[in-house]
């Protein structure tokens, strides 16, 4: 199990200063990557990150989205993504993945190594990976799977 790599984030929403994985340590932390305009992700995986916010207390679990842009750069722009968290009644910390220099994978992507959006990456209490996946995934295995990071000690 290797530590979850920090997040590069060029614009947070939903909290009052920039989160790090360093300071939600002791908490179980579910990162939603997503994208505005990703089919999967507004149909199953943002839905899936607002039931988690609202059934897990935030002292155990704390739930961050991550605006990852690979395509469509110029239709998801921060004032765009601020439209949707509010159409969408977001309410948990979203951040915007930096993007990378060469203008392809956003940071925070490509030092996850993810494959595309939705990702759903579960990371325990001592700040390691635990379950990394994409696409859409099954609420009850994503409710046991937290449930089981919650009970180690």
């Amino acid at each position: 199990m290797k530590i979850a790599p920090q997040l590069h984030a060029a614009q947070w929403f939903n909290t009052a200063e920039p989160l790090t994985l360093e300071a939600l340590r002791g908490r179980v932390v579910v990162l939603h990557a997503f994208q505005m305009l990703c089919p999967g992700c507004v149909r199953s995986g943002i839905p899936q990150a607002q039931r988690i916010a609202e059934l897990f207390s935030p002292n155990d679990v704390a739930v961050i989205g991550i605006h990852t842009v690979f395509e469509h750069h110029d239709a998801m722009k921060p004032v765009s993504l601020a439209a949707f968290i509010a159409e969408y009644r977001i309410a948990f910390p979203v951040a915007v993945d930096q993007p990378s220099p060469d203008g392809a994978i956003p940071l925070t992507m490509a030092a996850y190594g993810m494959k595309g959006t939705p990702t759903l990456v579960l990371i325990d209490r001592a700040g390691r990976i635990r379950r990394q996946a994409f696409g859409a995934e099954d609420d009850l295995r994503v409710g046991a799977d937290i449930g089981g990071l919650l009970a180690e000690t």
